[in-house]
This record gives structure tokens, C-alpha cells and sequence, in this order.
């Protein structure tokens, strides 16, 4: 598939689990790929290594997504290397749980930083090299929509705001041609939330697919939001969850 053909595609957190699955699937569908990662190096080589022996190009650029001033610089500098953006997947983003008796306002404020602030940030600074017809594209949860479980009140806080973000950014930016837009996912089988966990088996009796999602589903709904058949989409919270919140 082509359908990403001359397209330069700019993933956050795009090293391993969900966002290395999007920065593959962008790559096998024709766009140039830029990614970051905070501290997976190797993987992040491994993974433009993987891309380019399928013919494809790739870079990899160390940021801390709650960095503002480095998600800003390995957004310019790969616009500069590549000549544009035309895609951003806001990717990166962190999880962390707690009763809010008990929830330190430091991790409060890790998670606003990078689920909130940090998609800001990179909107931000994407925009400046993103023409007509450019796509916005973040990752939240389904927690934005239901949190069935205690301890998840900053997270889905977090996820909710999105939601918000996205239409406001949608109105914007729909003078200029481009589109912004959420993907909601469910319980996706990573590192960070294996399938064969007990938490995991708790999950599925919440869910109309009683199983966790693979990120090749999610990038999946990705490269649709990023391509031509989705231009008519904008200001959409999609969820992708086995029916977790239906």
C-alpha cells in the first residue's frame, strides 16, 4: 500500500509497543516516518534499521515528551531533514494509579504534562511546517468515556481533556484544511498492559470482545485517520475498545 506516498509522518513515543506499531504501519503505507523515544535507544535503531531494509525511511529523535523545548526541536529538526510534516501522531504518554486521597501531586502533574500539555506542545510546533490537508492524530483511552475501576481519576482525567482539546483544535484548523482527531483505545496488549495479566482477565468482563486489542488494530485506525478516505473527518473521538464503553 501507498496511500501515505510523499507524506512525512511525525510519531511521539514512537519506539515500542502502540507507537512502534503506528510508526511501522505509516512506514508500509508509503510516509516518511519521524519518531521520538525517552530511553529506549536501541529499540529506537532497531526500529529505524527495521524500515529502512523494507525500503522505507525512518529517524529517530531522544525527547522527553514532557520537554517542551525537545518535542519543539525534534519537530523542527526533522522538518527541516524531511521538509515537512504532514502527519502528527501524538502518542506518548504515561499512566500512572492511585486513590486520590493517596495520589501524589507530583505523578498529577507528570500526567497533565504528557497526556495534556505535551499534544499542545507538539500541535504547536507541527503546525508551523503542516500545510492543507495535514492530520492531527492523538492517542487517548477509552477512560475518557468509562472508568470502571478505582485508582484511574488523573488518568482519565487526562484522556477526558483530549476530547475537548480536539474539538476546539478542529474548529481552528478546519479553515486551513487539516483535521484533528482522537483514537480511543481499549485494554491493547504492550508492555504496559499485558493480556495474560490478571488485571488484564478482570478487564475482559467488561468488554463486548472479551480480549485485549493488538497494536496493529490501533495503528490500523491510525492510518485511516491519516489517509485520503478520512479527510471528510474531523473533531472525532473514535473509539477502538471491544466495547469497553458500549
Amino acid at each position: 500500500m501507498t496511500t501515505l506516498s510523499n507524506k512525512i509522518a511525525f510519531v511521539t513515543g514512537g519506539s515500542r509497543g502502540i507507537g512502534a506499531a503506528i510508526v511501522r504501519r505509516l512506514a508500509r503505507d508509503g510516509a516518511a516516518v519521524a519518531f521520538t523515544y525517552q530511553s529506549s535507544g536501541a529499540g529506537a535503531q532497531e526500529l529505524v534499521a527495521a524500515i529502512e531494509a523494507e525500503g522505507g525511511r525512518a529517524r529517530a529523535y531522544q525527547a522527553d515528551a514532557a520537554d517542551a523545548s525537545a518535542v519543539t526541536r525534534a519537530i523542527n529538526d526533522a522538518a527541516t531533514h524531511f521538509g515537512k510534516i504532514d502527519i502528527l501522531v501524538n502518542n506518548a504518554g504515561v499512566l500512572f494509579l492511585g486513590a486520590v486521597d493517596e495520589f501524589a501531586l507530583e505523578d498529577f502533574d507528570k500526567t497533565f504534562a504528557v497526556n495534556v500539555r505535551a499534544i499542545f506542545v507538539a500541535s504547536k510546533a507541527a503546525l508551523a511546517h503542516m500545510g492543507e490537508g495535514g492530520r492531527i492524530i492523538n492517542i487517548g483511552s477509552t477512560n475518557a468515556d468509562r472508568m470502571p475501576f478505582a485508582g484511574g481519576a488523573a488518568y482519565a482525567m487526562s484522556k477526558s481533556a483530549l476530547k475537548g482539546l480536539v474539538q476546539g483544535m478542529a474548529r481552528d484548523l478546519g479553515p486551513k484544511g487539516i483535521t484533528v482527531n482522537n483514537v480511543q483505545p481499549g485494554p491493547i496488549n504492550t508492555d504496559m498492559n499485558p493480556e495474560d495479566s490478571e488485571f488484564a482477565k478482570s478487564l475482559h468482563g467488561l468488554m463486548a470482545l472479551q480480549r485485549h486489542g493488538r497494536p496493529e488494530e490501533i495503528a490500523g485506525m491510525v492510518a485511516y485517520l491519516a489517509g485520503p478516505d478520512a479527510g471528510f473527518v474531523t473533531g472525532a473521538s473514535l473509539n477502538i475498545d471491544g466495547g469497553f464503553a458500549a
